[in-house]
């Protein structure tokens, strides 16, 4: 047998054992022919370099550059990040693959929807959005639709208000049979929030703030001030208190996590942001003279401040070398825009493409505006952070039901185990009324918890 039979031997054998690891992880037998090719991709594109010589360095380049077509479905991204984690972690097993942040790459390909809070009113304008076939209000009265949306942007509402008030005139809608009242909605609004007690058996906040939404909805829109609703069936839902993680807890989460996905969970812990708040900041947000950070346009629309913790400044320093990196590459590459609010693009003509008001945490991919084509780079998706903490969750064997939201709450009450006052922790949480923040005082202990029990002194 010459040389060349031998060489031609040895490639059936690496690609019949490649199937048989993709049989055994599970990948539909459709998709193993794409996951070879995009194998093969990787390798075409690295001429006159065996696989196993390869790094992590080139892997991730290769990655970026791939995620750098705006018309590659986040699906495909994923797929190609797959094929080469099988390869290299499972099949060649290289050393550098067992440290190689996968479920980040694998994440972070997901694109913002039109309707994200973040380019909600970038990308959706009023027409548009009346054109949707899912929106019940734009369809049966799409006057009062166009009326709802000015109104709600001319007074300043966050995107997710709109959203939120938007899907319970919806219900409102669907329970009513699309009809809307002409005279003295009181009454159809009582029905609808008994409707939402007895048989929805939603807790007295949700029924709260479906009163909210139609309050401003009938007020504000339809011109119709609400008189008295009279008495209807209120939620006897009681509010719970929030699940808080013990320090071991949080570092039994810690301990599983890959690196960039522990940098933003380990940020939200030790800062009290919420996830949105996390996934939002850009660069000109960090403040490493004065440890601190700027969240912008929290909750409320309003800024404030919180502490930069000092085990992560080293953290943070290299995601502003990676991202300063990924940076350089997209604008080399004639891309390295990043979406800025109308207000601010055309103020400062030219910010979009500057380092500092890159996202901190930016998605493994371009994204391109429905509107000018225009391919950005968008901050990496909300749900990849909440669904990496409820798998970690899992993986660190917790029995607690933990979000995202939980890291927020641990963070309130560890601060207030510590000796800080209520006021301080008010002020970095963004809660607007002290009260709020009173309800970590029954989770540390701090209320009716600190007594110590009688058979305790037996």
């Amino acid at each position: 047998m010459d040389a060349r039979e031998q060489a031609e031997r040895r490639i059936e054998r690496f690609w019949a054992d490649y199937q048989q690891l993709l049989t055994r992880f599970r990948i539909p037998e459709k998709a193993c022919p794409w996951y070879r090719r995009h194998v093969e991709a990787f390798r075409d594109d690295h001429p006159g370099c065996r696989l196993k010589t390869h790094s992590a360095e080139s892997v991730q380049a290769w990655l970026v550059t791939q995620g750098r077509d705006p018309e590659l479905e986040d699906w495909r991204l994923r797929q190609k990040t797959d094929a080469l984690r099988l390869l290299f972690a499972h099949h060649l097993q290289a050393d550098w693959a067992r440290s190689f942040d996968w479920d980040f790459w694998l994440g972070g390909a997901k694109t913002l929807e039109h309707d994200h809070a973040t380019v909600l009113r970038t990308y959706e304008q009023i027409e548009k959005a009346v054109a949707r076939e899912d929106n019940r209000l734009a369809q049966r009265h799409p006057d009062a639709f166009r009326k709802f949306l000015g109104v709600m942007r001319v007074s300043d509402y966050a995107a997710n208000t709109e959203k939120s008030y938007l899907g319970w005139i919806n219900r409102f809608l669907r329970f009513h049979r699309d009809q809307l009242p002409c005279t003295s909605p009181e009454a159809d609004i009582a029905s609808f929030l008994e409707y939402l007690a007895l048989q929805r058996k939603v807790s007295a906040s949700t029924q709260a703030q479906a009163l909210n939404a139609l309050v401003f909805f009938f007020t504000r829109v339809m011109d119709q001030p609400l008189g008295d609703i009279g008495p209807y069936q209120r939620s006897r839902k009681p509010r719970t208190l929030p699940t808080v993680l013990s320090p071991a807890e949080i570092e039994r989460v810690f301990s599983v996590l890959g690196d960039r996905n522990s940098l933003m969970i380990r940020l939200m812990y030790g800062t009290g942001m919420r996830v949105m708040e996390c996934v939002r900041l850009r660069i000109l947000d960090l403040d490493f003279d004065y440890r601190q950070i700027l969240v912008r346009g929290g909750k409320g629309n309003k800024d404030r401040t919180v502490p930069l913790p000092r085990l992560l400044e080293a953290p943070l320093r290299r995601q502003l070398a990676f991202v300063r990196g990924i940076h350089q590459r997209d604008l080399a590459a004639g891309f390295g825009a990043v979406f800025l609010p109308e207000a601010l693009a055309r103020k400062y003509r030219h910010a979009d493409t500057e380092l500092r008001w890159q996202y901190l945490f930016p998605a493994t991919r371009l994204a391109q505006d429905p509107r000018t084509g225009v391919a950005r780079r968008h901050h990496i998706h909300q749900s990849v952070i909440q669904k990496t903490i409820r798998q970690a969750a899992r993986q660190a064997g917790l029995t607690k039901r933990v979000t995202s939201h939980t890291l927020r709450h641990s963070f309130a009450t560890h601060l207030l185990k510590n000796g800080s006052d209520i006021r301080t922790v008010q002020k970095l949480l963004g809660h607007a009324d002290v009260s709020t923040t009173m309800i970590y005082t029954h989770v540390a202990g701090l209320g009716g918890q600190a007594v110590t029990s009688p058979l305790d002194q037996l």
